[in-house]
């Protein structure tokens, strides 16, 4: 693996809560020695296409595997496993890979608040959510950081600019939302307070990332050292709220165990690892189209696994959303110039 910067490319990534990974490759290994073959002839066992897909399933699986840890353990200690599992997966890859973490309190202090709006708080806000709405509507308020990345950004980055298709694809996406909700019936049947919190989770994303850009790039640490150290201190944050607002559970129930675990193993550790290989690999731009499958596999997931009913507005609404969504992340090609004679 080698050191990189945090990326500042506009482009939204996927709803990961992890730092965004970098999407150049330096000449450096880890170790800071020179690469002796080059990075590009350095192929991994396993396709892209192969990874691309694990992750499309790890992700929207992760919804579903909130869901039933819900069954055994509150959603403070959820949380509180799901961040425990990935910090140790993540933490054996940097021993592996020999990466050193942040060195200064002023990195330390942005990756706290990174923390707190890429995992604490949104992993916390989905758990509670899926008390009260199904896996399918929560992975489908996922699908709406995007266009909550474009507003954000058209406010807060000034190199964002408001294209016609961008905004178009912004109220696209929000008509789709609406659609999911199911507007024109009075929202009749919707948990106002759980669909509130998973696209406030789903806000929290956009506003983390918009954090990250104007304060962690080119901060001289490798990706996974910061996006380790982040998930650290986001186990930190929730580990202190937890004994505050739940009790120590009964007993451990063994398939939310197994859930909790696999959560955190997979949906955080594993998916961080595959989706920064797949960006240094095929680039920002297609590794973030897995974001367009998350709630394809958590919709089909909620209903075939835990037999989630699914009205005609939810697919067409999620759909709408995905396509507003690609909208908002396009871009205008500019023709070149001929060069005159």
């Amino acid at each position: 693996m080698t050191a990189a910067a945090v990326t500042t490319d506009p482009d939204p990534v996927p709803s990961t809560g992890t730092v965004p990974p970098a999407p150049t490759r330096t000449a450096t290994t880890a170790a800071s020695t020179p690469v002796a073959v080059p990075a590009a002839t350095r192929r991994p066992a396993l396709d892209w296409r192969i990874r691309f897909g694990a992750l499309s399933l790890i992700w929207g699986f992760s919804f579903l595997l909130i869901k039933v840890g819900t069954e055994g353990y509150a959603p403070f200690q959820v949380t509180l496993g799901r961040l425990l599992s990935g910090t140790a997966v993540l933490a054996v890859a940097m021993v592996v890979r020999r990466e050193r973490l942040p060195r200064t309190a002023r990195t330390w202090g942005h990756l706290a608040v990174a923390a707190f709006f890429l995992n604490a708080l949104p992993f916390s806000l989905f758990a509670y959510s899926e008390l009260t709405i199904p896996s399918t509507l929560a992975g489908i308020c996922n699908a709406t950081s995007p266009l909550w990345g474009m507003a954000l950004s058209l406010v807060a980055l000034s190199e964002d600019r408001p294209t016609r298709r961008r905004v178009a694809g912004l109220g696209l996406g929000f008509l789709g939302v609406l659609t999911v909700l199911g507007a024109w019936q009075g929202f009749s049947g919707l948990d106002f307070s759980g669909t509130a919190m998973a696209l406030l989770a789903s806000l929290s994303y956009p506003i983390g990332w918009i954090y990250v850009r104007r304060t962690l790039a080119g901060s001289g640490s490798s990706t996974l050292a910061l996006t380790g150290s982040q998930l650290f201190l986001g186990t930190v944050q929730i580990a202190l709220v937890t004994p505050v607002f739940t009790s120590a559970p009964d007993g451990f129930p063994l398939l939310p165990t197994l859930a909790v675990v696999a959560l955190g193993a997979l949906g955080t550790g594993l998916a961080v690892l595959l989706q920064y290989g797949l960006v240094q690999e095929v680039g920002p731009t297609t590794a973030q189209m897995v974001t367009y499958f998350i709630p394809v596999i958590a919709t089909a997931a909620g209903v075939a696994v835990l037999g989630e009913q699914l009205n005609w507005n939810t697919p067409v609404g999620a759909l709408i959303v995905l396509a507003g969504a690609a909208l908002t992340q396009s871009r205008v090609r500019t023709p070149r110039r001929t060069p005159r004679p």
